[in-house]
Parts: structure tokens; sequence; C-alpha cells
């Protein structure tokens, strides 16, 4: 057996393998770059599917906004170091069609309204707005819409999604909406199910056909059926078709808690796609340390000890946060956890948080990360640009809150498109 070479040449290491990651890869191999990711993917499991673009702004009014357009352009407006606002609108709009378009052709579509955001249904009752919803949710946001008459599937044993406490919070607004329990198949003597194992199940035609026998019966006067996300991880467009042709009426899923099997779909659809378009994938390593040479980077990459030695024109720096180990806090200071470059933070570690915990104004700490120029390099404390080829994209820049703005997998994105492009510019 004839082992990897542990030195890999290319022009493009990408650093993360989350949302921002996954994108500048893609985009990198679009555009013809020899490129390498490295990174853990265990994050990317605990997205909900929903691909946000902007929700929220000001935080602290928690105004929802229904055009995503007009929310950037407020919030560009009112916060000039934003990273959107280094992001030409039109390319914000190419970047979202070029990666809709690659899941899609990867059997991962996507619905959404071009010029507002759409209501989802989440797994406590919840209602969130949000841009992009797989096409095996979409239906989900057509009943909301509408209020038809509908029924929410739960499954004994399953934990983290009620069907009971999505109808008892929404039936003021929604009358007709109705729920019912089942037994999944063959798991009537199990006291915990878990979504993986039956969204795997579900890839047997067998599985369908007895879990739509088990619908059936409850279906009675619902035009709708809705159930949590549980219609496999490969094929799950498919398992949705095939399950409604079966059941009679249309069927829809609703996001679970992470770990979510969408997530899982996201992840392993680029993990199985990427390689095919040129990218080398460095999975479950880490990048150990960071030398310069005349010709770029050279970076150790490896679990404890030096595995691979990648050589790299440029790096697009799309670590994360602190969840995904880009960020580091200690006692007096938030650092950048590979290069040691400057973070931006708000006064000392006594300002960063807010004594409520669930303050609506959020927490400053969730505004910290790397200061960017207008080609998304990182800054250095005089704000010039580290190096001529090293760039930033993603949860890791500063001047946003993602999670509160609800921006987060749309920031990556839009990131990533300019971080690559900027690249493509310099070499």
């Amino acid at each position: 057996m004839i082992k990897d070479n542990p030195e890999i040449n290319c022009e493009l290491a990408v650093i993360g393998a989350g949302m921002a990651g996954i994108a500048s890869a893609l985009f990198a191999s679009k555009r013809g770059i020899s490129t390498v990711q490295v990174g853990l993917t265990s994050g990317i499991i605990f997205a909900s599917g929903l691909i946000d673009l902007m929700g929220v702004h000001p935080i602290s009014d928690g105004k929802i906004w229904e055009n995503p357009w007009k929310a950037i352009n407020a919030l560009t407006s009112d916060i000039p170091n934003h990273p959107f606002a280094r992001i030409n609108k039109d390319d914000i709009h190419k970047a979202f069609e070029e990666f809709l378009a690659f899941m899609n052709n990867a059997g991962l579509p996507y619905c959404r309204y071009e010029n507002r955001n759409a209501k989802m249904i989440m797994p406590v009752g919840s209602v969130k707005h949000t841009y992009c919803v797989p096409q095996t949710m979409w239906n989900g946001v057509l009943a909301l819409e509408k209020k038809c008459s509908c029924l929410i599937i739960d499954i004994r044993g399953l934990r983290g999604f009620s069907a009971r406490q999505i109808t008892e919070t929404l039936k003021t607004s929604w009358p007709a909406l109705r729920h019912a329990r089942i037994s999944f198949p063959n798991t009537d003597h199990l006291e915990e199910v878990y979504t993986e194992p039956i969204a795997r199940c579900l890839s047997l035609s067998e599985n369908r056909k007895a879990l739509a026998q088990i619908v059936i019966p409850h279906v009675k006067d619902a035009s709708m059926v809705g159930f949590p996300a549980i219609f496999g991880i490969h094929n799950s467009v498919e398992i949705y078709r095939d399950l409604q042709e079966m059941i009679g009426v249309t069927i829809f899923e609703i996001p679970t808690i992470p770990p979510s099997i969408t997530g899982l779909r996201i992840k392993e659809t680029f993990e199985s796609q990427l390689p095919q378009k040129g990218v080398r994938l460095l999975l479950q390593k880490k990048v150990l340390k960071v030398h310069r040479n005349k010709g770029g980077f050279v970076l150790d990459i490896g679990g404890s000890d030096t595995e691979y030695t990648v050589k790299a024109k440029g790096i697009i720096l799309a670590s994360g946060r602190f969840l995904g180990g880009g960020l580091h806090a200690d006692r007096k200071q938030i650092r950048e956890s590979i290069f040691n470059l400057p973070v931006f933070q708000v006064g000392e570690r006594k300002n960063w948080h807010s004594q409520n915990f669930l303050d609506p104004k959020g927490h400053l700490i969730n505004m910290a990360g790397l200061e960017i120029d207008n080609m998304f390099h990182p800054l250095d404390s005089l704000g010039k640009p580290v190096f001529k080829t090293l760039f930033a994209a993603g949860s890791i820049l500063a001047h946003q809150d993602w999670l509160r703005m609800k921006c987060g997998s749309g920031l990556a994105i839009a990131s990533a498109f300019a971080a690559v492009n900027a690249f493509k510019k310099q070499v």
C-alpha cells in the first residue's frame, strides 16, 4: 500500500471545516485554485440546515427583518466595520447563487424567496426567520403561511423534538394544527431512539413503507404532515418524495436540536464532493504550526505530531471562534490561536459579559474577532495587513454577532467568496 506523500504543495490552504471553510474550499476549487482544507468537522453537525442571511438588527431591539437585503443596508449603516459592509451586495448575491447551485447539483436543493426571509417552524414550536430552506422542509414554510390542516408527527423515544409542544405553542394562531405520537418501525422495545440510525434506516424502501403504514391512520383530514428531520442522509429528496407518495399528502421536515441530520447531510455532501473537484481534505487534523517561507507558508499538520507538511502560497483562516478553536480567551485577553494575530475586544475582561446571561443586548465578547481590510486581510496592531496572502472568513471576523443577528451561514458564505476572490487577484 502506497502511503500518502507527507509533503503537499498547493496554492491555497483553508484552515477550518465549518461553513466558512467548506465554502472557501468550494469557491477556490471552482476557480481552478489547487486547495488543501484542514480542520475538525464536528462543528458542522450542529447546523440546523437552514441558511440565514440577515434577520435581526439592532440586537438590543430584537427587530426582525422580513427583507434581509434591507436589513444588511441598515446594519452596515449602523456598524460600518461589520464584514458585510466590505462586500459588494452583488457579490453576496453571486456567492449565494454559486453555493446553492453546488448544493442543488449535489442532491441537497434549497428553496427561498429572493427578497424576503421565510418563516420556519423549529423543534419546540418557536418560529425562525431564515433565508434558504432545504427543499425537504419548504412545505413547512408554506404550511405555516397558509395555516392549513396539518399534522405533526412525534416519535416515541426521540429527544429534543416535541410535536405536542409545537402544537401547543402555535395553536392560538394555527387552530388546524394537531399532533400524533408514533413508534418508529421496530423500535417499540427501545426507551430512546436517535435521528442518525432512523435516517439511515429510511434509506431502505421497506422501512419507508413500514413508516408510511404507521402514519397513514393518523392523517385523517390533514392536508400536510410534518416530521422531525429524519429523511435520510445521502438521498433525502428521494426519501421525502417516496414517503410523500406513499402517505398520499404533502409532507415536510422540521429541524431537530443539534447534533442534527441536516448538519450531517451538509458535512457528508462536502466531504464526498470536494475531493471530486480537486480539493485535498485533511480533516480531523489540526494546524500545529505555521512558518513563513519565500513562496508563502509552510504548515505542519497532524494530531499531536506532524503528519503532513503543506506548502501553500496563501491561507484563508476560517477557524471559527471559541468553539471552533480559532479564538482563545485567558484571564486578560482574547487571542487568535494559530498566528497569534491581534484580536478586537472591548475593554477589560469584566466588560466582556453582561450580568444577565440572556441580556437582549448580547455580550460584548460576541463582537470580538479579527479586524480586516476590504481585501479580507487580517490587520496588525497598526491597521496594516499582516501578510499579503493571508485572509480571513466566517465567524472569526470582528464586529458581528452572527448568532443574535441571524446571519451566520450568510456571513460565512459571503466572506468566503470575498476572501477567495481577493486571493485570486493577488497571485
